[in-house]
């Protein structure tokens, strides 16, 4: 398999990410929530980053996380089954941490249903860890799984 190209999305990727994300993310919920207008305004927003991933010009997989002050919100991230447990998610992820830390970020929280245990299990793998459980958080029908991670790094002492 060839090796995923990272880059931040444009405008012509919103409506093949808004159509990923009710595939992949909210099947099952009632409407949607990603649909293309919103992935284009998170493309345009200042204080977010839209990142996608490509496989010989086909996307496979995507991220959208909002910037705070201190904390970054993971509001999406998903992968084609074709691609997954590639280390597409893991690239992209790490991808917006550095960004995150270069702008100073010290936490990254995401939410995911509660019932997905593959998620679950990725970011757990990725140092997440569990907050709390949101009845409802899904379109007032699904529990949230809000998961949170300090991405701070341990810098060594070298003075002596």
């Amino acid at each position: 398999m060839s090796t995923p190209a990272l880059r931040l999305a444009n405008f012509a990727d919103a409506q093949l990410i808004a159509l990923m994300s009710r595939e992949l993310i909210e099947t099952g919920l009632s409407g949607w929530s990603w649909d293309p207008k919103r992935v284009a305004r998170a493309i345009q927003a200042k204080d977010t980053a839209v990142v996608v991933a490509g496989v010989r010009n086909h996307l496979t997989g995507f991220s959208i996380m909002n910037f705070g002050d201190e904390q970054a919100h993971l509001s999406l991230l998903a992968v084609t089954p074709s691609h997954q447990r590639c280390g597409i998610g893991r690239q992209l992820l790490n991808w917006l941490e550095e960004s995150a830390l270069i702008a100073g970020i010290t936490t990254f929280n995401l939410e995911l249903r509660a019932n997905n245990f593959a998620a679950r299990n990725f970011y757990r793998a990725m140092g997440f860890i569990e907050a709390a459980y949101i009845p409802g958080y899904y379109s007032g029908i699904e529990t949230a799984l809000r998961m949170s991670r300090d991405i701070r790094r341990q810098i060594p002492n070298r003075i002596s």
